[in-house]
């Protein structure tokens, strides 16, 4: 009987730590439920509480200001025993409670409730719990709102989780490896703002050189990565090829009810490089953030060729051809990049002048995330792919 309790324990502690939270710093999600279950209840102390084996960490908390807590001294590591809330009127007449440390002396603690959190599984990981230097009772309303409040907190703990197994998923749809076009460098890379990002890349080579996409779809967060990976995913399976006018109006068609359903719509570049005459043909759906740096220095924007997906329902879309020379790159981005200024065409040439001189596609993707990494945050994700040819 010990074996399986122990066996329990440790899947508890287990699915704790497979939460990912017990390191992370303070968020103000899980510290605006604390603030506001002190106000609501009229007590001195809330705290979210994590149970681990040997402490009880406090991922948010007002009135106390102990971030960890050995287990045994601790109410938090009793009430995860129970599949019910704990309730303590009087810690002082409590034969459990009575002579712990935060117990003991005239401002110790005497009022106590706690609603177990659970994680995945059903296992009990944590606490939502209310404490106060005076005894009281405690109704059934309360309890009820008090559970009510466990649950969000429970939702916010799993949302984490799920968002990183999400996160996960969406990395490994991003190509493993530069393709291999002989007498050319290609590059690329994202980083959302969030775990999950509507922003994506792709390529494949062909016969002749090589097809590749940057697509970026409004917004942020889970739903703009479901609506990426779909759009990625019809691109793949266009049939179209080279024909990169014909592979955006398919994806267009296929996906036009789901995006304008969802109140979204994605700009796309889509482009098909031959790769012995160095011509590049493609087709912009309402992106506008391609240019082209000539190895003498100069530069030249690609502009949008038709809507971004989602918004009509077009017939046809029109496709461009425009040249790679030696040493030349071509550099596609998505609008991540110029919110890092003011959100306009008006950050387009630091950009620019990043990469100018780039000695390889490498070279001007790091260029790039510079950039990037030199600004205060990143309110929108950042995609960029290099494509250059050998000089």
């Amino acid at each position: 009987m010990a074996s399986d309790t122990l066996h329990l324990e440790d899947d508890r502690v287990a699915a704790l730590h497979r939460l990912g939270v017990l390191d992370t710093p303070a968020e103000d999600r899980f510290d605006r439920v604390v603030r506001l279950a002190r106000q609501l209840f009229g007590v001195s102390t809330a705290i979210v509480s994590l149970v681990d084996r040997q402490v009880v960490v406090h991922k948010a908390m007002v009135g106390f200001d102990e971030p960890v807590v050995p287990r045994e001294e601790s109410f938090c590591g009793t009430t995860v025993q129970e599949d019910r809330m704990l309730v303590v009127p009087d810690a002082a007449q409590d034969e459990r409670f009575r002579d712990k440390p935060f117990v003991v002396g005239p401002d110790g603690l005497r009022f106590y409730a706690g609603q177990p959190l659970v994680a995945p599984g059903g296992y009990r990981v944590g606490t939502l719990c209310i404490a106060d230097q005076q005894p009281r009772q405690f109704d059934a309303d309360s309890a009820s709102l008090l559970r009510d409040l466990a649950a969000w907190v429970e939702k916010e703990l799993v949302i984490d989780s799920e968002l990183e197994r999400a996160a996960q998923v969406q990395a490994g749809l991003l190509p493993r490896s530069a393709p291999v076009v002989p007498g050319y460098e290609v590059a690329g890379a994202c980083l959302p703002s969030r775990a999950v990002g509507g922003d994506f890349y792709d390529w494949s080579t062909t016969g002749s050189g090589l097809v590749l996409s940057l697509v970026d779809v409004m917004g942020k967060g889970a739903g703009a990565g479901i609506m990426a990976a779909s759009i990625r995913a019809v691109l793949r399976g266009s049939a179209h090829g080279a024909d990169v006018a014909q592979s955006l109006l398919y994806a267009g068609a296929i996906l036009h009810s789901d995006l304008s359903g969802a109140g979204v719509f994605a700009t796309a570049f889509h482009a098909s490089l031959d790769a012995a005459s160095g011509d590049v043909c493609y087709a912009d759906a309402g992106h506008g953030l391609t240019v082209v740096v000539r190895s003498d220095g100069s530069d030249e924007r690609l502009p949008a060729t038709g809507l971004p997906l989602g918004v009509l329902d077009e017939e046809a879309r029109e496709q461009r051809v425009v040249h790679l020379g030696p040493g030349d790159l071509l550099l596609t981005f998505s609008d991540g990049l110029l919110d890092l200024v003011d959100g306009t065409l008006a950050g387009l040439p630091p950009v620019v002048d990043a990469v100018r001189g780039a000695g390889s596609a490498d070279a001007a993707v790091d260029a790039v995330l510079r950039l990037a990494a030199g600004a205060a945050e990143r309110p929108d994700d950042i995609t960029v792919v290099a494509v250059r040819r050998a000089g």
